[in-house]
């Protein structure tokens, strides 16, 4: 792992998610090297030489950058972690992201959103409870921990994952999930779907959002060498959907909206 300081002289920066008017992404690539990542585009843009996955550069002012342009800012909603998890396993030794959130917390007119697959977010509580308008969401791929290990190798185990929501949820912060990308056959069967919502809806998550997979450009070829290691049956499977993804598509929209009505949880599609 390739581990940089550097200074950024803007941290919060315009997004073009939709409902999201500001990202905040204390680090410039991430530890967790999750082999489907969309970010890894943003290779194009930092010059890195490095394997998505094995270089990390700390922006070791962003706080500070931070709490100077929220003086600035016009009033929007704030999400931390869009290109980067911004409790990957760094965070424990810098404190970026826990004071980013301290940064953020005598505004009430930044609500903001922690999107993690990192346990380590439990460490800020004292904080986000604090906070005048917070959520925090997992993203939770699958429930099959095998499956994690060869997609999501440095996150959270999900049992990791769903505690630390059942303690966020005892501790009165709103949290959701973001089940995306829902990997075909692995994670998108109407038995997985639904093991999935059942064991949300016992960690106290009230909305779930579902995201179908890209299978375009560099996150392809990734998760390809993944697939002809561990799955190789599944190989020319994807390679259908990635030519016509809409069987796929009406599979796993039937999926959610059987699990959604069974268990009780709203959800949204991301890819709709």
């Amino acid at each position: 792992m390739v581990i940089r300081e550097i200074a950024c002289k803007s941290i919060l920066t315009k997004s073009g998610i939709p409902a999201v008017d500001y990202a905040v992404n204390p680090y410039v690539g991430c530890e967790h090297g999750c082999v489907y990542c969309y970010a890894v585009f943003m290779k194009r843009f930092t010059g890195h030489r490095e394997e998505w996955g094995q270089f990390v550069d700390v922006r070791v002012n962003a706080p500070q950058v931070l709490a100077r342009q929220l003086r600035r800012a016009r009033p929007g909603s704030v999400t931390l972690g869009t290109v980067t998890d911004a409790y990957q396993p760094l965070e424990r030794q810098y404190e970026l992201t826990r004071s980013c959130l301290q940064a953020l917390q005598p505004y009430d007119d930044f609500p903001t959103t922690v999107l993690t697959k990192s346990a380590l977010v439990l460490r800020d509580v004292d904080v986000l409870r604090q906070m005048p308008e917070v959520e925090v969401a997992f993203t939770i791929t699958t429930c099959d921990e095998r499956v994690r290990e060869r997609l999501e190798p440095r996150a959270s185990p999900i049992q990791e994952r769903l505690e630390a929501l059942s303690r966020l949820h005892e501790a009165g912060i709103r949290t959701w999930v973001f089940f995306g990308p829902a990997l075909p056959v692995l994670s998108d069967s109407i038995a997985e779907v639904d093991r999935l919502f059942a064991v949300c809806a016992r960690a106290g998550v009230a909305r779930i959002l579902v995201d179908s997979i890209n299978l375009t450009g560099a996150s392809w070829k990734r998760l390809s060498l993944i697939l002809q290691e561990h799955y190789p049956h599944l190989v020319e499977e994807y390679r259908q959907i990635l030519r016509d993804p809409t069987k796929h598509i009406h599979a796993l929209t039937h999926a959610v909206t059987c699990a959604a009505n069974k268990h009780r949880i709203a959800y949204d599609l991301a890819y709709q």
